[in-house]
């Protein structure tokens, strides 16, 4: 486990963080970054939904609020398509 030490104004599990995805490709360092930005409150970098995107997730939350859920048929059905 990795203690909760201040190094100068970072700490360690910070530091530890940040090598660790140095060692990642960079578009998956960009991603990170967005989100380390959006965490910190910088605005305007965090990634805005289409408003067809905001349709999709406001229809898959009133699904997920009636209980329409995916049987187990269903799942198994996906499952066996790209043989998960």
């Amino acid at each position: 486990m990795i203690k909760r030490v201040h190094i100068g104004m970072m700490t360690e599990l910070l530091e530890h963080a940040i090598e660790r995805l140095r060692s990642l490709p960079p578009e998956a360092q960009d991603d990170f970054a967005l989100i380390l930005l959006r965490l910190a409150g910088e605005d305007g970098v965090a990634y805005r939904l289409t408003a067809e995107e905001e349709a999709d997730l406001d229809n898959a939350d009133a699904e997920a609020g009636r209980g329409d859920f995916a049987t187990d048929a269903d799942v198994n059905a996906v499952f066996s398509k790209y043989r998960l």
